[in-house]
């Protein structure tokens, strides 16, 4: 998707109704399913929020994604958006998407404008709400990773995120489950499944009722 056409696509993107549990649900493993929609008292979770940034490249729209340390917890090694939990400093879940973003990535918010917040996603293994939100850059960020806590960062094109083809089945094991079946997206060799997937899914059908 070229980035000219993205930005025409924003206004009724902040004007649509998000498409929630129904883009979730598409990727939820289904050892996963019952925790999730089970009543779970998710008002006591802790609370993260994150940052889904796109931009151009070579004119095209992308994304980035950052592969995690590998480090004691359960979601070592894994993809996901830059983001974090929220500490005392931030003023709102925005700030902290905003400031992880400056910290894991070099990209800081003067750069950055606001779209949309897009559905948050409780994540049982660490009991974490998580807020995604949507923003953009007007040129390609110069990305200065944060090596104490990002192994690599990943730029994703936003039409193989759209690319029904790149929705897959794979088998994986975690910190806490082995040889689980799983729905993932396959993005630029990487499997990304679990929670940062179900904010891809709703990232990806939002677009594709627009295009």
């Amino acid at each position: 998707m070229e980035f000219h056409y993205f930005l025409s696509l924003l206004p009724k993107l902040q004007a649509q109704r998000l498409p929630a549990i129904e883009a979730h649900e598409k990727v939820v493993p289904a050892i996963r399913k019952s925790e999730l929609y089970a009543g779970l008292p998710i008002q006591e979770a802790r609370k993260a929020a994150v940052l889904m940034l796109c931009y151009p490249n070579q004119e095209a729209t992308h994304f980035v994604l950052i592969q995690r340390n590998n480090y004691p917890g359960v979601h070592a090694s894994q993809m996901a958006f830059p983001g974090g939990k929220v500490e005392p400093e931030d003023a709102t879940f925005l700030a902290t998407a905003l400031r992880e973003a400056s910290e894991e990535v070099g990209v800081h918010p003067p750069e950055i404008q606001f779209i949309k917040a897009y559905t948050e996603v409780f994540i049982p293994p660490s009991n974490f709400l998580v807020y995604p939100f949507l923003a953009y850059t007007s040129k390609r960020p110069n990305f200065v990773l944060q090596e104490e806590e990002v192994a690599a960062i990943l730029e994703v094109p936003l039409a193989q995120l759209l690319d029904d083809n790149n929705v897959i089945e794979t088998t994986l094991s975690t910190s806490y489950a082995h040889e689980i079946q799983v729905p993932a997206f396959h993005l630029e060799g990487k499997i990304v499944w679990g929670a940062t997937a179900m904010m891809l899914s709703e990232l990806k059908e939002s677009f594709k009722k627009l295009v």
